[in-house]
């Protein structure tokens, strides 16, 4: 596992030098507008209900003492909780409608590094590829948010919190990871073995999300960057193991 998710991150380091090598910037500006767009909504309504959330948090305590310390702990509590509903929605919307465009990156990226596509690859038109992506994401967001719930809950308790903090973050990371490696995917398998493929391998979606998500921290730059680098970092490593399978 751990020697996997290191791997997807080292399949980083050549991204930008394939890219420019292969001229793929261009598949990337309508995906890196439906990512500055899908951001600014989403911070915008953040920004607005993180107070909301906090104040309807404070009300669990119904006790006198100690509620100005609670409501202030319910308060942050409610604005990690709407920040990361909002970068699990922001993931998967981009994701989701970037597929049609992502694609043909993958197919251009996997002819380079095996001289051809396989003969059985799926060949799939503009509207297949979005359908699949949407399908994909909205099965992985409800996954992911049953998953997520119960981790922000264990926000309360001390110490624990921690360690929630960190699995949070995993979590979201192989998320991302899996919509990244299903561009690739989309060629050669259907949808149950797709799922199936990135479960095997879930090492390599961690790796690949782990540095999606740090990208998203780097203000404005990420959300600009995060595509492109992900993409092509994830195909290579999909295509190597398609290759050894």
């Amino acid at each position: 596992m751990i020697k996997n998710i290191l791997s997807a991150i080292k399949a980083y380091l050549g991204a930008v030098n394939l890219i420019s090598k292969l001229k793929l910037w261009k598949y990337f500006i309508i995906p890196i507008i439906i990512s500055i767009v899908t951001a600014t909504i989403i911070g915008f309504t953040a920004y607005g209900l993180s107070d909301n959330v906090g104040q309807f948090l404070s009300k669990i305590w119904i006790w006198d003492w100690g509620k100005q310390a609670f409501s202030s702990f319910a308060s942050f509590v409610g604005g990690i909780f709407v920040l990361v509903m909002g970068l699990i929605l922001y993931k998967h919307i981009v994701l989701a409608f970037s597929a049609p465009f992502m694609s043909p990156v993958s197919e251009k990226i996997e002819i380079y590094i095996n001289g051809s596509l396989k003969h059985q690859y799926r060949k799939t038109s503009f509207n297949e590829q979005l359908i699949r992506g949407i399908r994909i994401n909205i099965r992985n967001l409800s996954k992911e948010l049953l998953i997520t719930i119960p981790i922000l809950l264990l926000k309360f308790i001390p110490v624990v919190n921690i360690f929630s903090t960190i699995l949070l973050f995993l979590v979201q990371s192989y998320y991302a990871g899996f919509g990244n490696i299903d561009y690739t995917l989309e060629r050669h398998f259907n949808y149950k073995e797709s799922i199936y493929f990135v479960r095997k391998n879930k090492g390599i979606a961690i790796g690949n999300g782990i540095v999606f998500m740090l990208c998203l921290l780097i203000p404005f730059i990420g959300i600009i960057i995060v595509l492109p680098l992900s993409v092509t970092a994830a195909t290579t490593k999909t295509v190597g193991l398609l290759k050894d399978q």
